[in-house]
This record gives C-alpha cells, sequence and structure tokens, in this order.
C-alpha cells in the first residue's frame, strides 16, 4: 500500500475517526452482510454516506455503500469487470436485503481497491472521491485495526483535498459553513448532476456545527488560511462565544488563483467526460441500470423520463440520443 505524502493534523484524523465510529442507522447492518457475502474476504472495509446517512433512513431511496477490497482479481470472475475496475474505479453493484421486520432495502454497492481508494482520496486531479468523502461519513465494517487507521487517514486527506484545491477560488473573507457550500459547489459542479444549484447548502442542513469543526481542524494543513475573530457573526450584537473562529482570512495571492481556476477548468471538461463514461460504465454493472438511472432523474429533476424497451436491452447503441436530450433541456448540468 502506497503512503501519504504528509500525515494529516491529528485533531483533524480524530474528528474524521470519531465521525465514521458514529453509530449506524438501524437498517444498514444487513446491508453490509449481504456486501460481505457478496465479495467474501476481500472486504476490508465498507463506508456508509449519502442521503440515507443524511436523512437516518436506510428505507428511503438507495443505500449508498463503498466496499474497500484487496485486490480487484480477488473480488471478480469476469477479466472484463476487472479491467474496467482498475481502468476508472469504483465499479457500481445493485444489492438487495431485507432487515428482521421484512422491510425491503436497497444499496448500490461502489467497489474499489483500498490502494486506488487511497489514492483517489487524497491525490487524483478529478474530484469523484475527494469531492464525497470530504463529507462526514459511516464506517460500517472494517476488517481490522491496521485498516481503520488508514481509512480514517484517508477521509482526513479528503478534506485537506478538496479545501487545497477550493481555496483559490474562495474569496478573501468567509464563514465557515459559506466556505464549505462553495467548496462542495466546485466539486459538485464538475459532474453532470440532475440537483440545482442548492444542492451544496442541502448538505450542510443540519449539520453545520460538524463543518465548521472539520475545517477549524483542518486549517493548520491549509497553507494561506487562517481562522479570524475579529469577527464573530453576521449578527452585530452576538457575542456567543461558540460563534468564534467561524469567520477565515484567505490569503492566497494572484497567481495561486489563476492557477487555481484554471485547474477547475480542466476538471469540469475531464469530469463531464469521465462522468459519461461512469454512466456507461454502471449500464453494464448495474442491474436494471437504466431504470435506475431514469429513476434518480426523474427524483432529483420532478420530470417524467420515458425508456423503451430498446434502450433497456442496448443501452450503449440507443442510450446517446437520451444524454444528448438530457444536456440539452438541462435535465443533466
Amino acid at each position: 500500500m502506497r503512503t501519504f505524502h504528509s500525515s494529516p493534523p491529528a485533531a483533524l484524523v480524530a474528528q474524521v475517526a470519531e465521525q465514521a465510529a458514529r453509530p449506524l442507522p438501524e437498517g444498514v447492518a444487513p446491508l453490509v452482510a449481504r456486501v460481505q457475502e457478496r465479495f467474501g474476504q476481500a472486504t476490508c472495509a465498507v463506508l456508509f454516506y449519502g442521503s440515507c446517512l443524511r436523512s437516518h433512513d436506510p428505507g428511503d431511496g438507495v443505500v449508498d455503500l463503498y466496499a474497500l477490497v484487496d485486490r480487484y482479481a480477488a473480488v471478480y470472475d469476469r477479466r472484463l469487470l476487472r479491467l474496467v475496475n482498475a481502468w476508472l474505479p469504483p465499479n457500481v453493484f445493485y444489492l438487495e436485503t431485507q432487515d428482521a421486520q421484512g422491510r425491503r432495502l436497497r444499496a448500490k454497492c461502489a467497489v474499489i481497491t483500498l490502494d486506488d481508494f487511497v489514492q483517489g482520496t487524497t491525490r487524483w486531479f478529478e474530484t469523484y472521491l475527494w469531492g464525497r468523502f470530504a463529507q462526514p461519513c459511516r464506517l460500517a465494517y472494517c476488517r481490522d485495526e491496521a485498516i481503520r487507521m488508514w481509512v480514517n487517514d484517508t477521509l482526513a486527506g479528503a478534506v485537506l483535498a478538496l479545501w487545497r484545491a477550493a481555496l483559490p477560488c474562495l474569496p478573501d473573507t468567509f464563514e465557515a459553513a459559506e466556505g464549505w457550500q462553495q467548496a462542495l459547489a466546485l466539486s459538485y459542479g464538475v459532474e453532470l448532476r440532475p440537483e440545482g444549484a442548492s444542492r451544496p447548502a442541502s448538505l450542510l442542513a443540519g449539520q453545520e456545527a460538524e463543518y465548521r469543526r472539520r475545517l477549524a481542524a483542518a486549517t493548520e494543513a491549509l497553507p494561506g488560511l487562517s481562522a479570524t475573530d475579529d469577527e464573530y457573526c453576521r449578527d452585530e450584537y452576538c457575542r456567543n462565544e461558540y460563534c468564534r473562529d467561524e469567520y477565515y482570512r484567505n490569503a492566497q495571492d494572484a497567481a495561486q488563483r489563476r492557477r487555481g481556476r484554471r485547474a477547475w477548468r480542466w476538471r469540469r471538461r475531464q469530469g463531464r467526460v469521465l462522468h459519461i463514461a461512469r454512466l456507461m460504465k454502471a449500464v453494464l454493472t448495474f442491474e436494471n441500470g437504466v431504470d435506475y438511472v431514469v429513476w434518480k432523474l426523474e427524483r432529483h429533476s420532478g420530470r417524467r423520463i420515458p425508456v423503451s424497451e430498446r434502450l433497456r436491452r442496448h443501452p450503449l447503441l440507443f442510450g446517446w440520443p437520451l444524454l444528448w436530450r438530457l444536456l440539452r433541456e438541462r435535465v443533466l448540468r
């Protein structure tokens, strides 16, 4: 396994580890057991994140899981699946089970090696992993303590990766929650997604204090960023001590800002191509993949999207006209 360029601050690792170790909502455990059954002893860890984590209801929608595995060869019999997972990780699969009350539980499970997860979450140019895992998640299963330490360090590294990339695009002074919203908006703007501009704010809703603590713990590893206590909050009469250090000074110079903005322009070009490639790949690995993609688009956009049997049978051939229409009508942005 490769090592980090530098270790994240201990305070950030501790804060991320505490969040990752919190109890799971009822209903996640049967899905995690299903993941272990599917991928066997090669499963190093399972991460739970996404909308069902924020809603605390795994029965509402499709649960997002990441299975971190030893090697792709250990989980696939088909060489094609090994190749596409290594070429453009992760592969995504649909899993289903029931809880003790017989309620149907659904999950989409992304598969990636632990080594690829470490590299993608801390070093990749594209945002796909570090944009997601800079946000809070739960470590739903871990094979041993050594892997737990690796995963926690990696999650802390994702926070630093997002903020190092985002800082050149942020204003000279900002409030922590607003900074998070802008950083996440940059990350989400790289992919073709059905959600609107309010998506980053919804990710923080009810968790603002968690995100503020996360940024405070990361600040020492972010050159040019410093907390300031000369402002408390927007209420000029507020002197609540808990409002301290919510504002930050961003000392990025003009050259850093130009380089940072240019990097995001390249990420947007790259990200759209890779997102389309991942959608096409998911159609091959995801059971009823076309129906799932359309269901997700309809859920977020509120628009009805007809699906023909011809499209279901040959998505790679007949999916392109639909994709072009969704882009033209801005269902995908």
